[in-house]
């Protein structure tokens, strides 16, 4: 499987001011996490997670945001805190992510805020996602623009679309950053790669932060698929589909589609306790039996490549930081497993 980054041409990494770097230092010695490769990374990451519960999100959260949301495919990137970041400024930050983008566009020709521009930005606040009072609120972005030729009175056009968001974050972690910070490390976004480079220059520049790819690999990409198998017994998952990548010369692909109650049977096989939460454990005996079916009957062994998709009626994630949330009864679930992925990936 080939996956062709597009090379992010003319923006400079912003340094980080010092008033970030103590932040995250004194991240460190508060909460007891460690260096390891050139990432912050807790020591206790995760071994067990809470079973998936039913849950109608739209009584917390407005249905129409919520449909915003779902159905569509995101690509992931992790964003380290946000200095001096106000949910009361979000007006302003509109004007002048707009002003920011034609600048850019015009090659540098400086725009006032608050004229007329090629593109409209609008943030927005998406209230009722936070799981804990440490959770700071969804933000979410839209970039709209019309086309050169459009007549006046037609309407501007979403050409991007991304959210910023922090569900069910580390407590210990969240409580030990400086009050001038706001942690939203999980970035969604959806539309041309050019946007989306020059959104994240504009926080880079207004907020002192820094952004990076967010893959998800093989181990959380099982966690992905043990969790949408749990919500079987509630919601249709309809299959589950795994893509596997040997490697062979050339590489091999293999598509393997299981029927949901025979992976059912097989997860609450392997699942000691339904009360409990879910371990890492009963997730690596899930996997381990799908792929001793596969070879009893191919003579394949997936074990010795790299799962890279996970897919079922619920929503669908890649190895390469994508994610589509078909459904929103488990969305919290799934946002989650990602923040805590972000939260791992950021660099000191």
């Amino acid at each position: 499987m080939n996956i062709v980054k597009t090379p992010l041409n003319n923006v400079l990494a912003q340094r980080r001011s010092n008033s970030y770097r103590r932040s995250m230092r004194s991240c460190v010695e508060a909460t007891n996490l460690g260096y390891t490769s050139g990432h912050l990374t807790a020591l206790r990451i995760p071994r067990s997670r809470r079973t998936p519960k039913s849950r109608d999100i739209t009584k917390q959260v407005d249905p129409d945001q919520v449909a915003l949301l779902v159905t569509k495919e995101w690509e992931l990137s992790y964003v380290t805190p946000l200095y001096q970041f106000r949910h009361t400024q979000l007006k302003s930050y509109s004007k002048h992510l707009s002003a920011f983008i034609v600048s850019e566009k015009q090659q540098g020709l400086a725009i006032e805020v608050g004229q007329e521009l090629g593109f409209k930005v609008n943030f927005s606040v998406v209230l009722g996602l936070a799981e804990t009072d440490e959770d700071a609120e969804t933000v979410f972005i839209q970039i709209l623009s019309r086309q050169a030729f459009a007549a006046k009175d037609d309407a501007q056009k979403v050409v991007w679309s991304g959210w910023l968001t922090c569900v069910n974050g580390d407590l210990e972690y969240l409580r030990s950053l400086p009050s001038e910070f706001v942690s939203l490390p999980l970035l969604c976004t959806r539309g041309p790669e050019s946007l989306t480079v020059l959104v994240k220059s504009w926080f880079e520049k207004t907020f002192d932060c820094c952004f990076g790819p967010l893959g998800i690999n093989s181990a959380n990409l099982q966690w992905l698929a043990a969790l949408w198998i749990g919500c079987h017994p509630n919601i249709n998952i309809q299959y589950l589909k795994l893509v596997w990548t040997l490697p062979t010369l050339p590489p091999m692909d293999v598509k393997y589609t299981i029927h949901p109650q025979d992976a059912w049977e097989l997860w609450h096989s392997v699942r000691q306790d339904d009360t409990t939460d879910v371990s890492i454990e009963e997730v690596t005996r899930f996997i381990k039996g799908l792929q001793s079916h596969f070879f009893r009957h191919f003579r394949i062994e997936l074990s010795a490549g790299s799962l890279m998709q996970v897919s079922t009626a619920l929503g669908s994630s890649h190895h390469s930081g994508k994610i589509k949330i078909a459904s929103p009864t488990y969305i919290t679930t799934i946002l989650q497993l990602l923040t805590e992925c972000a939260l791992l990936k950021m660099p000191i």
